[in-house]
């Protein structure tokens, strides 16, 4: 490294890291730095550059050691996810397989809008030691290899080719993940020999910099007709997404709901907007919603949705909404905001409400709306009380998920993904504390739960270190990716961990049913290349990997053990059986559009396809 003042003589690899380190942001009016480190698994393709530049900086930026490509980037998207997508992780591979299992990680990221930066190896620019170890060759195309497959899953793509190119797409990959509506994972390929390649660099190319979120105001236009259109309303509801929180806008839905006396329902990403609680919080909608939600959005003439793209699970696949009921869509996404021929409200959610609610100017929903609704939560709530409670019936999901959230701390972080578990949890769970929930559903990605709640606890660390990640997981996704328990324990990241085994597939085993078919390929039961069925000892595997670990035989003994665990140090992995048949939730669920058989010998499929098209007739044609 050799400096004149004006330059800089780095090598690629260098000056990325010099610059990720200069990047800095406010948050709750402190200076940090945006990219709180990385998680790498070295191989040939980032060792030789990429390791050499990131040593000197471990300290300041720290590398955690990945176990898995994949499992890093569910870490990252969930490090993001708890900042608020205000600050996010790298991650690095080397080229060839390492990368490729990324790839399922930036899909994530991509499908739930948030921040992650993919540094990963690349071929040789030069092509002089071609075909090199683990390449892909093209024979019509050598440029094209496995980092192409990313364009797919990235919200800005680059592949470096000459040192210059970074003064352009470094702060290029930046700008898209603070971006309110364009956010997602960033991927530059790096090509091996290139990374070790020397550039002068301008020195003011890596001044300290401080950046803000964007926060667009909306048109005055859009927000004269969208309050017109919400002073006509009798019945009006707000559709509370996850955009709320990313836009720090809690505190100014509340405000607006209780001004304007309309009632509040979640997704399952904007669950944890509003406690369990509040008098306007509804209840969670859709197909793993609430009866008191559903009922509630079903009866809506006017819907104000903030912060949601309207996925399938939120909306019913398109039947929670009346047809005749007007939809207004505030979201900083102008494709989100416009959906299904909303009202379209482009704009920041935060000053979106604000405007809103200046232009409603003290208008109020009917008392007898919000009295109607409030009677609507109060029965979801007693069914919710009962189907939590435990008792001389087979341990469920809704059980165990009563006993943690009666223990949990208000701050306590709770993490889980596809299964059974997103339904259970979104439905059952009664929210403690603002932006405490995290159920991926986005991507719906089996093996998110313990690397992301690896990642959230890293995040959660850093700011609230007397608080616990819970994670709820089932003994598929445990099985697919179990290894960040390790991690958590070598970092000294605590988890507690509870996992709820029902031998398979046992959700889709209940899908499968519920279409008529008998049950096939997802309970071990049921796999007929199965010659040994048996019992995974999930206590003693997460043991070996140095967590505490225990087995429970129901319900007032998990409870017992999670205070065990919320007393320990370090990881504690808690294992219950659970009935794949008995316990699930029966209420709560709007009909949702899935393919079923047409032709089948089978006459239970076929009154089941009968049954399911019955339902297409309260689906919107909205675009």
């Amino acid at each position: 490294m050799t400096s004149t003042g004006e330059t800089i003589r780095l090598t690629v690899a260098q000056a990325i890291v010099r610059w990720l380190m200069a990047q800095h942001i406010e948050i709750d009016g402190q200076e940090v730095r945006i990219c709180g480190g990385g998680f790498g698994i070295f191989g040939h393709g980032n060792v030789p550059c990429l390791g050499e530049a990131l040593y000197p900086v471990h300290k300041e930026m720290p590398l955690y050691r990945g176990q898995n490509e994949q499992s890093m980037g569910f870490a990252a998207a969930a490090y993001a996810k708890y900042n608020l997508r205000r600050r996010f992780m790298f991650c690095t591979a080397s080229a060839g397989p390492g990368t490729a299992n990324l790839l399922t990680a930036a899909a994530l990221a991509h499908a739930n809008r948030l921040p992650m930066l993919m540094l990963c190896g690349d071929t040789f620019l030069t092509r002089l030691p071609d075909p090199v170890l683990q390449q892909l060759e093209h024979f019509g195309n050598p440029t094209l290899g496995v980092n192409d497959a990313f364009k797919a899953v990235s919200r800005y793509w680059d592949r470096i080719t000459h040192p210059a190119q970074i003064l352009q797409s470094l702060p290029a990959a930046l700008a898209t993940m603070l971006d309110p509506a364009d956010c997602g994972p960033a991927f530059l390929g790096l090509p091996q020999d290139l990374q070790g390649w020397a550039y002068d660099y301008p020195s003011a190319f890596f001044a300290r910099r401080l950046h803000r979120i964007r926060r667009q105001s909306p048109d005055a236009h859009e927000i004269a007709e969208a309050a017109a259109l919400l002073a006509t309303a009798q019945r009006p509801v707000i559709v509370a997404g996850g955009g709320v929180q990313y836009s720090g806008a809690v505190a100014e839905l509340t405000a607006f709901a209780e001004r304007h006396g309309i009632p509040v329902v979640e997704t399952i990403a904007g669950r944890a907007n509003l406690l369990a609680d509040h008098p306007l919080n509804i209840g969670p909608l859709g197909v793993t919603g609430s009866d008191s939600a559903n009922a509630i959005a079903g009866q809506a003439d006017v819907v104000l949705a903030v912060g949601t793209r309207l996925q399938d699970f939120t909306t019913g696949s398109w039947t929670v909404f009346s047809q005749e009921a007007r939809l207004i869509g505030l979201n900083a996404g102008r494709h989100d905001a416009a959906k299904h021929l909303s009202l379209p409200v482009v704009g920041d959610a935060k000053l979106g409400l604000l405007a809103l609610d200046a232009a409603l100017k003290g208008h109020r929903a009917p008392t007898e709306w919000v009295t109607r609704a409030q009677a609507e939560r109060k029965s979801w709530d007693d069914y919710v009380a009962t189907n939590v409670a435990h008792g001389n019936r087979p341990n469920s999901y809704a059980q165990a998920i009563g006993v943690v959230n009666a223990l949990c701390h208000p701050r306590d972080r709770v993490v889980t993904a596809a299964g059974g578990l997103p339904a259970e949890v979104t439905a059952n769970w009664r929210t403690l504390g603002i932006g405490t929930v995290d159920v991926e559903f986005g991507f719906s990605c089996m093996g998110y739960e313990i690397a992301g709640g690896w990642g959230a606890r890293i995040a959660q660390a850093e700011v609230e270190p007397d608080r616990d990640t819970v994670v709820f997981v089932g003994d598929g996704s445990y099985l697919l990716m179990n290894s960040d328990i390790y991690s958590s324990v070598l970092t000294g990241k605590k988890m507690i961990v509870l996992v709820l085994d029902n031998g398979g597939f046992a959700v889709i085993n209940k899908l499968q049913n519920n279409t008529g078919q008998d049950s096939f390929n997802n309970l071990i039961a049921d796999c007929p290349t199965v010659a040994e069925p048996f019992a995974v000892d999930f206590e003693a595997h997460a043991r070996a990997m140095g967590a505490n670990a225990e087995t429970v035989a129901n319900p007032a003994a998990l409870a017992e053990a999670f205070q065990r665990a919320k007393a320990a140090t370090k990881t504690s992995v808690i294992v219950m059986l659970v009935d794949p048949y008995e316990g699930w939730t029966t209420q709560g669920h709007a009909w949702w559009e899935i393919g079923t058989a047409e032709v089948s010998a089978s006459a239970g499929v076929r009154e089941k396809r009968a049954e399911v098209e019955a339902g297409r007739a309260g689906q919107r044609r909205g675009v």
